[in-house]
Parts: C-alpha cells; sequence; structure tokens
C-alpha cells in the first residue's frame, strides 16, 4: 500500500530503516496521473522490504522546497532519511525497480 507523505508527517515517515521511494507530483500533471499505476504496483511488490510513497507538491510545499523539486513527477530514493538517488519525469517501471532494488 503506498503511504501517502505530507509536510506534517514526512519526518517521521521517511526516517525508517527501509528503503524509501517516494513520489513528488500533482493531481494536475499528466505524467503524474501516467505514473501513478506503477507507482501503487510498486508499493504491492515491494510491501515489507521498502516505504513506497507519494506526495502532492501543492499541498505539501514544505516538502517540495525541502527536496528542491523543480519539476514533477519526481520520485527521489532515500536510504537512512537521505538522498541517494532520483528520477525526474515519466520513466519505465523497469527505471524505477532498478533503482530501489539497488537500495535492498
Amino acid at each position: 500500500m503506498v503511504t501517502v507523505v505530507n509536510d506534517d508527517n514526512a519526518s517521521s515517515v521517511l526516517a525508517t530503516d527501509k528503503p524509501v521511494m517516494l513520489d513528488l507530483g500533482a493531481v494536475w500533471c499528466g505524467p503524474c496521473q501516467a505514473l501513478a499505476p506503477t507507482i501503487d504496483e510498486m508499493a504491492t511488490e515491494y510491501e515489507g522490504r521498502a516505504v513506497v510513497a507519494k506526495a502532492d507538491v501543492e499541498e505539501s510545499p514544505d516538502l517540495a522546497a525541502r527536496y528542491r523539486v523543480r519539476n514533477v513527477p519526481t520520485v527521489l530514493f532515500l536510504k537512512g532519511g537521505e538522498v541517494v538517488d532520483k528520477s525526474v519525469g515519466l520513466v519505465p517501471k523497469a527505471t524505477l525497480a532498478e533503482k530501489l532494488n539497488a537500495l535492498l
């Protein structure tokens, strides 16, 4: 299940010992909506091994500013609370899986 992250819960959700894949997007963004089913699939596939989360940059401007998100969708890969990789734009599931697998 996808974890919803916002400005209020980001610190607690992202401070985990598991790798985190955080999708930052917006409801008005076409590529973000196209990526959503992939994020949902990966949340199911990686359940228990990684945290798959998403945040709306319009609803969480502090989170977007903290990670200097300029374009959406931006998918951040975190380990130990630190960003170790990222992907910007609509990318294939295989690309996201490769980046997340590298953190497992």
